[in-house]
């Protein structure tokens, strides 16, 4: 397709998912990344779905090269594809390679949807303090009335009962 709108995209989405065919999707993705010239998206946008998905065929070492695609792509993405690298870095048993990255992701600047992957991605993993400065710094990053900040506010949450921490003025704010 030389262009393709959101709606168009977002049937695709649709079909796979109700199909539970993941593998199928992540491939029409790749086609359509492959061949994509315009859009209400980007084409790094495109190879970020088609990572996750390849992740949830169970193929990382596929999704880990589209995160890299996306990556060296440079378009307009929502999450920093290095997050999705990390992620998937660490589901390949390379931790240190996901750190260094992460690392990455914080000297080069995030916004507050991949400081959000981020936290996610260290709690799932057993860094719980690495997930809640990640958080934090989410969460202080983000301006009030922005759906990502009650995401952000509500993970920091879990990860501070993980921690057995009591509850402090940014917790307040779940009220």
């Amino acid at each position: 397709m030389a262009h393709v709108t959101r709606e168009q995209l977002d049937r695709l989405l649709d079909q796979a998912l109700l199909l539970d065919d993941h593998d199928a999707l992540a491939c029409r993705l790749d086609a359509l990344a492959r061949g994509y010239e315009s859009g209400e998206m980007s084409r790094a946008a495109i190879l970020v779905l088609a990572a996750e998905e390849w992740r949830q065929a169970g193929r990382p070492a596929t999704a880990l090269d589209r995160f890299r695609d996306a990556l060296e792509d440079g378009g307009e993405v929502s999450v920093d594809p290095r997050a999705g690298i990390a992620d998937t870095l660490f589901e390949l048993g390379r931790a240190d390679e996901a750190r260094q990255v992460i690392a990455e992701v914080r000297a080069r600047g995030w916004n507050p949807a991949t400081a959000l992957t981020v936290a996610e991605t260290l709690a799932a993993y057993g860094d719980l303090d690495g997930a809640l400065e990640w958080a934090t710094e989410g969460v202080l990053a983000c301006p009030a009335g922005i759906t990502i900040r009650d995401a952000l506010l509500r993970t920091r949450y879990r990860i501070r009962i993980d921690l057995g921490l009591p509850e402090d003025d940014l917790d307040a704010l779940l009220c």
